[in-house]
Parts: C-alpha cells; sequence; structure tokens
C-alpha cells in the first residue's frame, strides 16, 4: 500500500471568492477530484493556519468543542486531506466541496447559539462565501479557472452530471414561471400565450438558452438520452427527470435568462447581450439564429 503514488494535479490556478484568493487544482484521479490547497481553506475563513492537538482528525478550523454537534458525516468525509502531487512536491488539501460544508456548519452552529462572539466572524464569513458559490458551483470555479472545463474526462463528467439525475421520473411541478412565458410573448412580439398554445420556437429557445448552457451542454445531451423515444417521443419534462440539485440549478439557470430578456428590449437584442453574457461574439451567436425560430 505504501508503493501507491499519490495522484498528481493536472492543473493549478487561483480563484477569488468572498475576498480572497485561494489556490485549487484538478487531479488526474477517476473522479478528476477538484481540490483546495490546505492553507487556502483556512485562508478562506481568514484564519492562520496552524496545528491542532486538541482534537484528532478534526481540523484546527473546526476544532472548537462548540462547532463538534454540527459537523455531519457529509463534513466528517471531507476533512480527510487528500495528498496529491503538485510538479514533483507532495502536497495536501481537501475536497473542494468542504467549503460549502463549512459554511452550513458555521450557520448552523450560529443559528443553534453555538457561537461565541469571537466566534461569529466566522459564521458573517460563510454568509460572503455561501453566496459565492455553491457545491458544484464550486467546481465550476475551478475549472473556469485552471480552463479544465474543456479537457474533462468521460468518466468525470458522468460522474458530475449524476448529480443532476434523479432516480426517475418525477410527478410535474411548475418550473417556469408565468414571467419567463410573459417575456417570450414581448421578445417574439407575440400577443399572451398559455400552457396550452405555445409556439414550437418556445421550446426551442428554452432547450438553447435555457437547458444547454448548464454543463456546457452534456445535461442537455443526458436529459435527451433518457427522455427521447425511439419514435421521437417524450416520456416527460425535461425538469420531471432532475434531482433537487438538478432543480435548483436549473432555477438558476431560468433566473440569468429572465435576468437578460428583462433588460433587453426585443429578440435580437436578447442574443446580443446573452452572447455576450457567455462569452461569444455576436457573429457567433447569429449563426444559431435559425435553430430557435427567430425571424
Amino acid at each position: 500500500m505504501d508503493n501507491i503514488k499519490p495522484p498528481k494535479a493536472v492543473v493549478t490556478a487561483p480563484i477569488t471568492i468572498g475576498g480572497a484568493e485561494l489556490m485549487c487544482a484538478v487531479l488526474d484521479d477517476k473522479a478528476e477530484t477538484r481540490i483546495i490547497k490546505m492553507a487556502s481553506v483556512f485562508k478562506a475563513f481568514d484564519r492562520v493556519m496552524r496545528s491542532n492537538a486538541r482534537l484528532i482528525n478534526i481540523p484546527a478550523f473546526m476544532d472548537a468543542k462548540s462547532l463538534q454537534p454540527y459537523i455531519n458525516q457529509q463534513l466528517k468525509q471531507l476533512i480527510r486531506p487528500i495528498e496529491y502531487l503538485d510538479g514533483n512536491k507532495v502536497t495536501s488539501g481537501y475536497n473542494a466541496l468542504i467549503l460549502a460544508e463549512l459554511c452550513d456548519m458555521y450557520l448552523a452552529a450560529r443559528r443553534g447559539g453555538a457561537l461565541t462572539q469571537k466566534q461569529l466572524p466566522l459564521a458573517e464569513k460563510a454568509e460572503i462565501l455561501q453566496s459565492a458559490f455553491a457545491k458544484v458551483g464550486m467546481i465550476a470555479l475551478i475549472d473556469e479557472a485552471t480552463g479544465h472545463q474543456f479537457s474533462r474526462k468521460y468518466d468525470a463528467l458522468r460522474i458530475l452530471i449524476q448529480q443532476y439525475i434523479s432516480d426517475g421520473i418525477k410527478q410535474w411541478t411548475k418550473r417556469f414561471p408565468d414571467k419567463f412565458f410573459e417575456e417570450l410573448d414581448r421578445l417574439y412580439d407575440n400577443p399572451k400565450t398559455t400552457s396550452h398554445n405555445r409556439p414550437m420556437c418556445y421550446g426551442k429557445f428554452i432547450n438553447k438558452y435555457v437547458y444547454d448552457p448548464i454543463e456546457n451542454g452534456y445535461l442537455k445531451e443526458k436529459l435527451d438520452e433518457l427522455n427521447i423515444t425511439s419514435d421521437k417521443k417524450r416520456k416527460a419534462r425535461f425538469h420531471q427527470w432532475l434531482s433537487e440539485f438538478g432543480v435548483n440549478q436549473l432555477q438558476i439557470q431560468i433566473g440569468r435568462v429572465m435576468g437578460v430578456s428583462e433588460i433587453s428590449p426585443n429578440l435580437r437584442k436578447f442574443k446580443s447581450n446573452i452572447a455576450r453574457q457567455q462569452g461569444l461574439s455576436v457573429i457567433q451567436q447569429e449563426l444559431f439564429d435559425s435553430e430557435d425560430g427567430a425571424a
């Protein structure tokens, strides 16, 4: 067992979250684990890195006795340091998901009245961090910083997408607000539509601007695989396949699209604005104009 070599960092890069620059990495293991360097976890909460002689296997940033009741099983798994090679040097870090779990821990401890006056700034820092990322958002931030979103291995992508998908079709629940379709009516210069008479171009719009951007289209690809039968019929609405996490990410994307639509006087301006948001040139975006039924 001692001869097993630690995984290597494929890429390393800094990311800025909550005003702190944190060093991150992507490993070359099967899951392509995203790592936050050990010192950066301390830095995220404005703590000085120090050793811990009080509680075995509990990092110093969470070793206060008042915090112990708030350490859940997920966090207990994530606080195990991961050794990896950064160049020729063996270093240590934590799975990047630890930051979101630490935020939950500090905020739960504050709600429970367990924090001392000295510890309250930790909960305030947790609020700042929590507003800056979600659990898979943390992965996306690292991938964006390192450029790794363009070189994910299939296995790692499959593992990631599994977090979005539920075990089966869920009962239909309204996911797109009426305001979303009111905006589409306005952008397409259509009279008011209802759920019974939406034009086909609205479905194409939703696929292109809501579903396709999530995980660079890989989620939509998986949903097509699950939902479309051999005779091209759909078993259910796409959102009925989503896990709770997947629904949350869908709502975030719907909000982004609505935000752009609300500042766009017409469909062409919407495309121009969304292209800038996605880092595409307007020319690139217009190559796809015909796909969403635009005139």
